[in-house]
C-alpha cells in the first residue's frame, strides 16, 4: 500500500509568544477548553508514555479525569504495566493530540500516586457499573477469555449488591507534575509553532519558541 501522499496543509490557526499566557497551566486550561467545545469525544484522552527498568518504553491512552497546578490526574489499576513501570521510573510524557484543531501538548514530568482519600473522592464519583468493573479486571495480566471476565463481574455485582461499592486497595490516580510542557500548533508548509515551556523554580517558566 502507497501511502506517501497521505498529507494536509495545517492552516486553521498562528501562534505567537503574545498569545501564551506566562503561566502553562493557564495556558493549557485556555486549550483544554476550547477542545471541550470543538471535540465531540474524549477530549481528555492522552497517550502515555512509560519506561521501566529494562528501559523499554510503553504507551496506552488514558483520560485526564482532572488537574490544576499540581499536576494532571489520571486513574488506573495500581497492578498494571503502566504502574509497575511507574513504581521502576517515575518519568513519564503525556500527549494530547487535538487533530481537528490542528494542536498538540506534551507534557513531560514525574508520575507519583494520589492519596487513598482523593482516590476515594473520584472513585465515590464514578457509575455504578465503572466502580464494579475496577474489582473484576487484573489490568494488564493474560487472560483465556472474556467469559471469566463476566463470571467475576456476576460474582463482584453480589457481593456489593447492598450498600456501597467499596474503594480497591489496588487502584488509584495518580498525577503527573510536569518538568516541560509544549504547545504545538500545525502551521501552513510544516512551519508548525511550537513554544515549550521548562520549569525553572515553583512558579517560574521560561519559554523559548521550538524549530518545527
Amino acid at each position: 500500500m502507497d501511502i506517501h501522499n497521505i498529507r494536509r496543509e495545517y492552516s486553521k490557526k498562528k501562534l505567537h509568544l503574545e498569545d501564551l499566557d506566562k503561566n502553562p497551566f493557564n495556558q493549557f486550561d485556555n486549550w483544554f477548553k476550547t477542545a471541550l467545545e470543538g471535540i465531540k469525544m474524549d477530549p481528555n484522552a492522552m497517550s502515555l508514555a512509560t519506561v521501566g527498568i529494562d528501559s523499554k518504553p510503553s504507551l496506552r491512552t488514558v483520560l485526564l479525569k482532572y488537574y490544576d497546578e499540581s499536576g494532571f490526574v489520571f486513574f488506573t489499576n495500581y497492578s498494571s504495566r503502566k504502574s509497575r513501570q511507574i513504581e521502576e521510573n517515575e518519568n513519564v510524557a503525556l500527549l494530547f493530540f487535538w487533530v481537528t484543531l490542528e494542536r498538540q501538548i506534551i507534557i513531560e514530568g514525574r508520575a507519583e500516586k494520589i492519596s487513598k482519600a482523593e482516590s476515594l473522592k473520584y472513585f465515590s464519583s464514578r457509575p455504578h457499573g465503572s466502580q464494579l468493573g475496577a474489582w473484576v479486571s487484573q489490568q494488564s495480566s493474560i487472560i483465556s477469555s472474556k467469559s471469566i471476565l463476566l463470571a467475576k463481574l456476576d460474582e463482584i455485582r453480589k457481593k456489593f449488591k447492598e450498600g456501597k461499592v467499596p474503594l480497591p486497595d489496588f487502584w488509584g490516580g495518580y498525577r503527573v507534575i510536569p518538568e516541560r510542557i509544549e504547545f504545538w500548533q500545525g502551521g501552513e508548509s510544516r512551519l508548525h509553532d511550537r513554544f515549550l515551556y521548562t520549569k525553572k523554580s515553583n512558579d517560574d517558566w521560561e519559554i523559548n519558541r521550538l524549530a518545527p
